[in-house]
């Protein structure tokens, strides 16, 4: 099976595994679609697993808990009325929203992709709290994905809680090293 791996940033895959590729897209949507296309427009795979980390919007996870993202949405594509904001249904031919067969024993999350790391004011103003996680490619990676007719796997570490920034709350090495600690095992039980 070609499996490629997909990280935002290098640190975010510390294995050393000659049984897949290994790309960095760079942090957020754009970079992420940018770099993914451009790759699988010259090479084809089997699967594409995306690792990284996410902010919890919910007290289920604890920080450095693996999730495997099986729903991810662009949150920010939509409009603002006087009712709020609202993501286009039918008025545009969009797709914000990706979904994922469960590929892993891991909790299922659903997710959403933002271009700006949120706090607990903008996600209860966005109305963003029907979801566990946040993160800046995840969506991006599952679209290319689809596009490519791949099969995708995000696979996503909470590093933090959706609140009032602050970094010294986060713990962004545990949610690496426990992401990939659950990477490793899925690609050895294939």
């Amino acid at each position: 099976m070609k499996i490629l791996v997909v990280t935002a940033i290098k640190a975010e895959y510390l294995l050393t595994r000659n049984d897949v590729s290994h790309i960095v897209t760079g942090v957020g949507i754009p970079n992420s679609i940018y770099s993914l296309t451009k790759h699988m427009s010259d090479h084809t795979y089997d699967l594409v697993v995306n690792i990284g980390i996410c902010g919890s919007f919910t007290s289920k996870y604890n920080i450095g808990t693996v999730v495997e993202v099986i729903n991810d949405s662009f949150s920010e594509i939509g409009y603002e009325d006087d009712n709020g904001f609202s993501q286009f249904t039918n008025d545009f031919d969009i797709k914000t929203s990706f979904n994922s067969n469960q590929k892993t024993d891991l909790e299922c999350a659903d997710a959403i992709t933002v271009n700006t790391v949120n706090n607990r004011n903008t996600s209860n103003y966005l109305g963003l709290l029907s979801v566990d996680i946040e993160s800046m490619e995840g969506a991006s990676i599952m679209m290319v994905c689809e596009k490519f007719n791949t099969p995708s796997l995000q696979i996503r570490g909470v590093s933090n809680f959706v609140e009032e920034r602050n970094k010294k709350n986060w713990n962004i090495p545990l949610a690496i090293s426990n992401s990939n600690h659950q990477l490793d095992l899925f690609l050895s039980n294939l």
